[in-house]
């Protein structure tokens, strides 16, 4: 990728901003001591971070949690799932931040339980960042090859609309109830937020 197109500006801006939370930049240094499978850090940490600096708020502000994903398909129990949270929970216990790490590979078991629709089997850690309900919310970030090297950025519908402050529904996660409520979360955190099914509807 050309380092001067809009496009690859805007991903070292991205990349140089969540790095801002001292939280985001610790798990990320960490990350590797795991040796987790396809692991990634993820979603509101990071988009959320971006967030809180647009609207002059530490970086930290509004943060519920903070989300590992990894893809572990030799075994897909929750108990085996547990055992990781349990190894993270211990790497990052200094930190004062809720830390879940979800294996990527088991979604589909449960998802219809807790959210009332069919979810097929993902294939990767990947696949899971690009099937948030939010699409400008589908962002992840993985160490880089070396501790020198930079973060590796997976933002499969681009960064535009994370700046713009734009949340659309994701056709690749059609489920509208589901998304109208994540969109008036965040926008109830930071009120400049523009959610496209309300645009044209009248004040």
């Amino acid at each position: 990728m050309d380092p001067s197109t809009p496009d690859a500006v805007l991903r070292r801006r991205f990349v140089s901003e969540t790095l801002q939370n001292p939280h985001n930049a610790a798990i990320l240094e960490r990350l590797p001591l795991l040796a987790l499978p396809d692991a990634w850090g993820v979603a509101g940490c990071l988009f959320q971070t971006v967030w809180n600096l647009q609207a002059g708020l530490p970086p930290t502000a509004h943060i519920k949690d903070y989300d590992v994903f990894y893809f572990d398909g030799s075994d897909l129990s929750e108990a085996a799932e547990r055992q990781v949270q349990a190894r993270v929970a211990a790497l990052f216990a200094d930190l004062p931040i809720t830390l879940e790490a979800k294996n990527q590979a088991r979604v589909h078991l449960w998802y219809e339980q807790w959210f009332g629709h069919p979810y097929s089997a993902l294939r990767s850690s990947r696949h899971g960042i690009e099937r948030f309900l939010v699409p400008c919310t589908c962002v992840g970030l993985q160490p880089g090859a070396t501790a020198e090297a930079a973060p590796v950025l997976h933002a499969p519908y681009g960064l535009e609309e994370l700046y713009a402050g734009i949340l659309r529904p994701n056709p690749q996660c059609p489920h509208f109830a589901l998304f109208q409520a994540k969109a008036r979360s965040y926008r109830d955190r930071w009120h400049w937020l523009v959610i496209e099914d309300e645009m044209d509807l009248p004040a």
